[in-house]
């Protein structure tokens, strides 16, 4: 009976390791996609530029009282089928300088590679209509070669000296993600600032929700978004974890990153360094490495 026992106990531990190895796999391949997805989370709904003034005009108040740094908001959402975030923000850029800089697929490219889990970006003509394809990584320290490649379909809805309006989709994703969408919108507030909302949603089948579900329960439990939900023992404030925490740590990456984009000309190596320093604000957030080993990264890629 002993012998019996042991035996059992033998096939129920290595099965047990055998689970644990699979999931992390499967949490790598999510997370690491996911962490664009960006990318990526229901569908947003693009407001016309009358109702994105009304908007502002609801919103600016808690813009400008907000603890981020930034007069913005940060929201994230379960939807039916996935996740979604959102950012709200007051930028010191002219709307002209929003649609020139995001009418156009590389420009969108070059800020997207200012994430660090994005190593690659190409644009690629199909049928008349620019297709954007980001190579994304499961995490900063693995090579290109090992990148997952995800095409979006660039659409300008428009672009005028008043408003701004641009969308990415792409029809699929790893591990039964799907239906990824990114937006940008834009409304002039005065000559030299503007409105901006940026979104990102996605849908997700069995394998991705429980890839990353198992991530955080084992490796992400103690990462953080933005949102504070409570308050610690101690006073300090308490932050939303989980998928919600996740999403709010890519859509401010994100927003830095066009922010960056648009207030730093030059050459890629100024606004890897400006990107990485906005980043830093908020080290319980968002940091994950230090500047030389991010530099060092980004060069090896320009190279590529």
């Amino acid at each position: 009976m002993h012998t019996m026992i042991t035996r059992r106990t033998r096939r129920s531990s290595t099965k047990n390791r055998r689970t644990a190895a699979a999931w992390v796999v499967v949490r790598g391949w999510v997370c690491g996609v996911l962490g664009f997805a960006l990318s990526a989370l229901g569908t947003p709904a693009l407001a016309s530029q009358t109702d994105l003034v009304a908007q502002f005009n609801a919103l600016q108040g808690q813009m400008e009282a907000s603890p981020l740094k930034h007069a913005m908001l940060l929201q994230s959402s379960e939807t039916a089928n996935g996740l979604r975030g959102d950012v709200y923000a007051i930028v010191e850029h002219p709307v002209q300088n929003i649609g020139t800089a995001f009418s156009d697929p590389n420009h969108w490219c070059e800020t997207m590679l200012l994430h660090l889990n994005n190593r690659a970006c190409t644009v690629a003509n199909n049928a008349g209509a620019a297709v954007i394809t980001l190579s994304v990584v499961r995490k900063f320290d693995q090579p290109v070669t090992g990148a997952f490649r995800i095409p979006f379909d660039f659409h300008v809805k428009e672009s005028t000296p008043q408003h701004v309006e641009v969308q990415l989709y792409s029809k699929s994703g790893p591990l039964g993600t799907s239906n990824y969408r990114i937006s940008l919108e834009a409304v002039s507030i005065s000559a030299q600032r503007s409105f901006l909302h940026f979104s990102y949603s996605y849908e997700e089948g069995f394998m991705a929700r429980a890839g990353t579900l198992a991530y955080l329960s084992l490796f992400g439990s103690a990462k953080i978004g933005f949102t504070i939900v409570g308050k610690n023992a101690d006073g300090s404030p308490s932050y939303i974890k989980g998928t919600r925490g996740l999403m709010e740590r890519n859509a401010m990456r994100y927003f830095l990153a066009i922010d960056t984009y648009l207030a730093v000309t030059g050459d890629a190596h100024a606004r890897w360094n400006a990107w990485y320093n906005a980043s830093e604000q908020y080290p319980q957030q968002l940091h994950e490495l230090d500047l030389a080993t991010y530099l060092a990264i980004k060069t090896t890629d320009a190279h590529h």
